[in-house]
């Protein structure tokens, strides 16, 4: 049945904040409820254009606003758990749902008399006596869907929806065949000794996983999306780290049934295709255009300003590193670079990083070092909600209000990798606030650290301290933003503008009276010792070179896939010579420090948001370093502050200009030179 009765995504939402009622729906709940909330949005938009009455703010764009809220609810609720707890059944959805999805988007974004009818209360906006939200909302509905293709003729939107489609069932494939291979990889090992150098909570943590998969007494390493790993950094069996390395760099390449390349080189043709249908040259051309950097040569021009003394710091780190590797008798190589950066960083700075995970207990870090910093900040309560339920027994529901009391939203927090979850970090807002229909936001944050076995304290690594606070300065960005209209809720800004605000959030992480208040030992609470917290500050830019290299890599590998004309395009390219070649092309190419992502598991790019905008946290990060620089001249960790930030930046989601955003916060804009010190390139 489709009704609302028997299906509780049709049915008025029901719970506080408009939360999903997840307990009730089943997987076959959601195509029917999304083929009804698709119908539902052609009967509002069809109500728009078959108007007589001449255009206005109020008939056409107001009316546009308030259409698809149906359809905004259902596709919320489903894709949050398609990729955090993505079934063969969930699946199975979305490779059917991928192609109607955007068969129904097409048919709004390129209906050409709805255009006609955005194009003209645009050509009379500046006699139209709107504030500057509503302006800004005519100026991007014209924009974003000139850019979608509404301009073009029937024939040209018939070729641009057909390659829409097929890219929907691309992109879908790419990310479930990279899923697939990521769990088929997973690394088992036979005995203890083998992973000499973990921590007893990793070793469990293995121990865990391979019970998990019947496996009984052995031990299986799961992969992370990157192409380094958190273990490299301990293990001492050079043959293990070796081998999970390699499954890493293996994936989606094998030639079997989830081989990637072919997928993605048609994706990268189709988007190529795409571009020209639309007038560009390249597909990262189509999407610089309507971003904050403007065109791809910006962005080229600052990743080669960057690669050539980050891979010079490279070098000069793998000198370090061959040093004391020539006592052991071995050539620095890729899955030796994690363990022998730890030896140098003892030697260096006397710090060893995997003895501090019992500072990092995460019911700390989260409530006393990520909660209790906001709460400092902008004056919010947090408090956990265990009435409410999320998508899976794992996440964790909490309330969030603002200092003087009054509800702001609900934050969710999926804590722990599964095979059914995608690889990596990520926040989506699973409820948008908007004051037009009345809603207020629903964010979650999804990570991917090993659970250990029940009983056993969950210890992070500082690094995942880190992926903590940069997700929830995300969450952050779409509980704060306050806006009238849902095309501008929470987080929808520019591309490579959405990292900055959990880019600066991750400043809270060594901030002194954040630290005391967190990093206690798990055992005798005592705080990380002093000595240890200046050392860490001390290698701050320590392996800098390694770290950005491989960021800019991939970033390089990114645009040039998305450089490609269709005529270069179509041809049969072989992907690891394109990527070598580029690679060289910018000088990236050191094979002990490869790329933090090859294309075949470049979910960012060929599955996610990101195609032709990789680039975009190092360009947030020169807005992240900047502000960073302002704290400190103004006091820190102040409520003052935090309302400032909070009001001028955070509270502004894509109501506006987000650089205009940062000129009223910053009083000017942003200067890269805070971004060379941090990462070490200044020479």
């Amino acid at each position: 049945m489709t009704d609302a009765v028997n299906n509780p995504l049709l049915a008025p939402p029901s719970l506080p904040y408009d939360l999903p009622p997840y307990g009730s729906i089943a997987v076959e709940h959601y195509l029917p409820a999304f083929r009804a909330a698709f119908a539902t949005q052609r009967t509002e938009v069809d109500a728009i254009t078959a108007q007589t009455d001449a255009p206005t703010f109020e008939n056409t764009l107001i009316a546009l606003e308030r259409s698809g809220e149906l359809l905004d609810r259902v596709a919320r609720a489903f894709y949050t758990v398609a990729s955090a707890d993505g079934t063969a059944e969930i699946q199975a959805v979305e490779e059917e749902l991928a192609p109607l999805m955007a068969a129904h988007s097409d048919a709004i974004q390129l209906d050409a008399a709805l255009f006609a009818r955005v194009a003209a209360v645009h050509a009379q906006l500046d006699a139209l006596a709107l504030d500057d939200e509503s302006r800004y909302l005519v100026e991007r509905h014209h924009r974003e869907m000139s850019l979608a293709g509404a301009g073009l003729d029937d024939e040209q939107k018939q070729r641009l929806t057909d390659l829409n489609q097929r890219l929907s069932v691309l992109t879908n494939a790419f990310e479930k065949n990279l899923l697939a291979d990521t769990n088929d990889l997973a690394v088992v090992f036979d005995t203890a000794a083998e992973l000499d150098g973990l921590s007893d909570g990793e070793l469990s943590a293995a121990a865990q996983a391979a019970t998990d998969r019947g496996l009984d007494g052995r031990y299986v390493v799961t992969l992370t999306l990157y192409t380094g790993h958190p273990l490299l950094a301990s293990l001492k069996n050079r043959e293990s780290r070796r081998r999970l390395l390699e499954a890493s760099r293996s994936r989606a390449i094998r030639g079997n049934d989830h081989d990637n390349r072919p997928v993605l080189r048609e994706i990268v043709r189709l988007r190529a295709e795409r571009a020209a249908l639309l007038g560009y040259p390249s597909h990262a051309a189509a999407v610089l255009a309507d971003q904050t950097a403007g065109s791809p040569d910006a962005v080229r021009d600052l990743l080669r300003r960057l690669a050539a003394p980050a891979a010079a710091n490279a070098r000069s780190e793998q000198e370090a590193l061959q040093a004391i590797a020539d006592a052991d008798g071995i050539r620095i190589e890729a899955h030796d670079w994690a363990f022998y950066t730890e030896k140098v960083r003892a030697k260096r700075y006397d710090l060893d990083r995997a003895a501090l995970r019992p500072w990092f207990e995460v019911e700390r870090v989260l409530r006393d070092g990520v909660f209790y910093a906001a709460e400092q900040l902008y004056g919010i309560r947090i408090t956990e909600r265990h009435d409410l339920q999320g998508y899976h027994p794992d996440v964790r529901v909490f309330e969030v209000h603002n200092a003087d009391g009054g509800e702001l939203g609900l934050f969710l927090l999926d804590l722990y990798t599964r095979d059914t979850k995608r690889g990596g970090a990520w926040m989506n807002s699973i409820v948008t606030q908007s004051a037009l229909r009345g809603t207020a936001p629903v964010v979650v944050n999804n990570l991917n650290v090993n659970k250990p076995a029940p009983g056993t304290p969950t210890l992070l690594t500082l690094d995942e301290v880190t992926t903590l606070f940069h997700e929830f300065g995300h969450a952050l960005h779409g509980l704060f933003a306050t806006v009238t209209y849902p095309h501008f809720a929470g987080t929808a800004v520019y591309r490579d503008f959405v990292e900055f605000p959990s880019q600066v959030n991750e400043m809270w992480i060594l901030w002194p009276e954040v630290l005391a208040h967190y990093a206690r030992h798990i055992d005798t609470g005592e705080p990380l010792p002093a000595d240890v917290v200046e050392r860490l500050h001390a290698s701050e830019a320590f392996n800098q070179g390694f770290a950005t290299s491989e960021y800019l890599a991939a970033s390089w590998i990114d645009q040039a896939w998305h450089a490609l004309s269709v005529d270069e395009a179509s041809a049969d390219i072989d992907v690891a010579a394109f990527e070598a070649a580029a690679l060289s092309d910018i000088g990236l190419d050191n094979p002990a420090v490869p790329t933090r992502y090859a294309s075949t598991y470049f979910a960012h790019v060929f599955s996610g948001g990101y195609s032709a905008g990789y680039y975009s946290y190092i360009w947030s990060e020169v807005l992240d370093a900047d502000t960073v620089e302002w704290f400190r001249e103004n006091g820190g960790l102040t409520r003052d502050n935090g309302d400032r930030f909070r009001r001028r930046l955070l509270g502004v989601g894509g109501s506006g200009d987000p650089l205009a955003a940062y000129r009223d916060f910053r009083g000017r804009d942003a200067e890269i030179q805070p971004l060379l010190e941090r990462r070490g390139l200044t020479g």
